[in-house]
């Protein structure tokens, strides 16, 4: 391709297409630091890059908020914290059949990712509630045997992270959110990413596929992005959602400014050049906060989605990103 027509920051970053060695911190803040329609350029580059060596397809996955709220933590972007003063629906752990039916409901629709979510800090001890979960998982397995089961309950220790990778389950999911460095300041105070952090790394030594991303205008920086996203890098996970702050009433951040949507496309964008040959899923913010612009966002190095809803925010139908899903390929 011809590139002599582009800045020559985009220029230099089409060695990503070319090679599928992924861009460093230098070549990632350059690009972050045009404007304008350099936007753009940055955009189809991911787009091409995430055509060429991505999975193929769109990866969409539903998730159910199977225990809700009473959580003991402090992050300042969630509803389910009970230091927070959000009005959402509380209560303990679901039953069996209440996750079957929700995840038969899914592979009915053509979904085929569902993860079982859960409030709090997480199981870092093997627990009673934690062996009903195992249990849920099991019998997922044997229901709906085409279903690929995922969770995302927090953080883990050996015990319990060896026992979800002796489930079988498809991705566990647990976010560093922001910049290590910034997490206490800008998430949560009352536990440590560095907890979150050795999750993954016992995970994956576990030989269990990792979902991990973040969340992004919390209060952070471009450059805090990357550091971010060159943390996921550091950490090999397989999925990086990244979410779009939903400002919710009752949280300290529900009255948090948009962000620009320029700098949404950016960091989606240098996200897949930073990770050429891993999943990025769009999450939460998709429906809401990018509104007519979801697909173009789709269409800047994203590959998946979260569909039918985000623990205590409503999503889409399932039927409508189907449909999304389908006219978004003809882009590839």
């Amino acid at each position: 391709m011809d590139t002599t027509t582009l800045h020559p920051a985009v220029a230099a970053a089409y060695r990503v297409l070319e090679t599928g060695e992924p861009i460093g911190r230098e070549a990632a803040l350059a690009l972050c630091s045009l404007e304008g329609g350099h936007a753009l350029d940055i955009a189809s580059l991911a787009n091409k890059v995430r055509n060429r060596y991505g999975g193929g397809g769109v990866h969409a996955c539903s998730i159910m908020n199977a225990k809700s709220g009473v959580c003991g933590e402090n992050c300042r972007f969630c509803a389910q914290s009970r230091h927070n003063s959000s009005e959402i629906e509380v209560y303990p752990l679901v039953d069996d059949d209440a996750v079957i039916f929700e995840a038969r409901a899914s592979v009915e629709q053509g979904v085929s990712h569902f993860g079982i979510v859960t409030s709090g800090c997480g199981y870092p001890k093997m627990s009673a509630e934690f062996r009903r979960i195992l249990g849920m998982i099991g019998r997922l397995h044997e229901e709906l045997p085409t279903l690929k089961v995922c969770a995302s309950l927090g953080v883990l220790g050996p015990e319990t992270a060896a026992a979800l990778a002796e489930c079988g389950i498809a991705h566990y999911n647990i976010n560093i959110q922001v910049a290590p460095e910034r997490y206490g300041e800008l998430i949560a105070d009352t536990h440590s990413v560095r907890d979150r952090m050795e999750t993954v790394r016992l995970l994956r030594k576990s030989g269990v596929s990792v979902c991990c991303g973040g969340i992004i205008g919390v209060g952070e920086s471009m450059e805090e992005r990357l550091d971010m996203l060159f943390a996921l890098r550091e950490l090999d996970v397989s999925v990086i959602p990244i979410n779009v702050l939903v400002p919710i009433k009752g949280t300290p951040l529900e009255g948090a400014a948009p962000l620009p949507l320029a700098d949404v496309v950016k960091t989606f964008a240098v996200a897949r050049l930073i990770h050429p040959q891993k999943t990025i899923k769009f999450a939460a913010g998709r429906e809401t906060v990018m509104k007519d612009f979801q697909g173009l966002l789709m269409l800047s190095g994203a590959d998946g989605f979260l569909t039918g809803g985000y623990l205590t925010t409503r999503g889409r139908a399932v039927a409508d990103d189907t449909r999304f899903a389908e006219q978004l390929s003809s882009f590839r």
